[in-house]
């Protein structure tokens, strides 16, 4: 007597923001085209993954303090492509986890966890970088606007 194994089942797991337009084979058709798919993938990142807003918002907080404290161009922009490395890798952190999870469906595997765990780890390298430029960048005038004030 043989066993059969059936298929795990298909969930849809998306959030109804991503909306089926074109088969992920499929080439965009024009560079306009291509930017609408790249905004929906930011638009899903902030609407989905808590850690892609938080690290928007400390982004913009650092980039405003930036322009606040009056630092060199040459320094904001430092900040500013700091800031966008973390959020390009927050970006594929989640392509990753979605594409191991895809490719696992709801099972256990060492190999996934590895993945996942490495582009977690990797957001995390660049957002300790980032706090550490911020820290060369924007302590040393923040405490000086704090002395003058007392």
């Amino acid at each position: 007597m043989s066993q059969q194994v059936s298929p795990p089942q298909q969930t849809n797991h998306l959030p109804p923001l991503v909306k089926k337009e074109r088969e992920s084979w499929q080439v965009a058709s024009n560079l306009f085209i291509s930017f609408k798919y790249a905004w929906t993938g930011i638009t899903y990142s902030f609407q989905t993954q808590r850690n892609f807003r938080i690290h928007v918002g400390v982004g913009v907080l650092a980039i405003a303090l930036s322009v606040f404290l009056h630092l060199q161009p040459i320094e904001i922009a430092v900040i500013g492509i700091t800031s966008g490395l973390v959020l390009a890798l927050e970006l594929l952190n989640t392509a990753i986890e979605s594409l191991v999870d895809l490719t696992v469906k709801q099972t256990y595997h060492d190999l996934a966890k590895i993945a996942k765990d490495c582009a977690a780890a990797a957001v995390l390298v660049s957002a300790l970088v980032a706090v550490l430029v911020a820290c060369i960048l924007l302590l040393p005038p923040l405490v000086v606007l704090i002395m003058s004030n007392f």
